[in-house]
């Protein structure tokens, strides 16, 4: 089992310098790539999305690059263009009002001043993203393979607190349905005791049968061991993703415990119902980071 949350780094040389990647995951339905890059290579965000889909399955991820050392060209002042644009504002000034300054900031708001030489290879590029990336996404996955072992280990706890209180639903069951039969027996030997009507036993009978069937919470017991069973199985054995099917589970765990709750008329009963949601409610929230 996996978590869907991690961090990891990747580095590769690139030129006489490096390209160093970091890489954020936390939990999200589906796998949701945001990847940003130096502005001057923003178009080789691709070539990162491209390997983080190759390794990543589902969750969010933030990706941020950075260049350490000289691995890109630096940019040049074109600087005859500098002297031909400011000798117009100078002349401009000239012109307009003579008394006032030409600040050298204008220059700044002039495009096409600076002056990339393109000279970078863009395949030693692509192939330094590549390796800084899968080295990022190597981490992320360790990481994450840690954080999953100690989900496992919190769900199967928990699972373990389900079927003690499974059980003891199991074992009050009988005895609150004897004593629904004792005291619907009162009531209508209290009701009739003013009364010159005989009672009839298989009446009697009839009615604390439709009772007991409507009471009964069987059903609902073998299915919440079956899902708790699929989700053990799960957490121990599969080596695939599995938040998914285990967060399918927890919802039929929820609905079958809500059954229940509807069917508890004992304090007892519902006691251990409350318990039971309560297990339930915290595997939801832990089974939310599962992969």
């Amino acid at each position: 089992m996996q978590s869907m949350t991690g961090y990891g780094s990747g580095r590769a040389a690139l030129g006489e310098g490096h390209v160093v990647l970091e890489m954020r995951t936390v939990n999200h339905r589906y796998l949701d790539v945001r990847v940003r890059l130096p502005s001057r290579i923003q178009s080789r965000t691709g070539v990162v999305e491209g390997v983080i889909r190759s390794h990543l399955t589902r969750g969010r991820v933030d990706v941020n690059a950075r260049f350490e050392g000289p691995t890109l060209p630096q940019a040049a002042l074109n600087l005859e263009r500098a002297r031909a644009v400011y000798a117009d504002l100078i002349a401009l000034r000239d012109t307009l009002s003579p008394d006032d300054p030409v600040p050298l900031s204008l220059l700044s708001m002039v495009p096409d001043l600076l002056v990339v030489h393109h000279d970078l290879d863009q395949k030693a590029l692509d192939e330094s993203l590549e390796r800084a990336t899968a080295a990022a996404c190597a981490a992320v996955i360790s990481m994450r393979a840690t954080e999953g072992a100690a989900l496992a280990a919190e769900l199967k706890t928990r699972l373990g607190e389900l079927a003690s209180q499974l059980s003891a639903l199991e074992a009050a069951a009988p005895g609150v349905l004897e004593t629904r039969r004792a005291r619907l027996r009162e009531r209508i030997e209290a009701l009739l005791a003013d009364v010159d009507v005989e009672l009839d036993p298989a009446r009697l009978e009839q009615e604390i049968a439709v009772l007991a069937d409507r009471s009964d919470i069987t059903e609902e017991l073998v299915r919440l061991g079956s899902h708790r069973s699929q989700m053990l199985e799960l957490i121990e054995n599969s080596g695939e993703p599995v938040g998914k099917r285990i967060d399918f589970l927890l919802q039929e765990m929820a609905r079958e415990a809500n059954t229940i709750g509807s069917k508890a008329q004992d304090a007892t009963m519902t006691s251990h119902v409350v318990a039971l949601k309560t297990v339930i409610e915290q595997m939801r929230e832990q089974a939310q980071n599962v992969l």
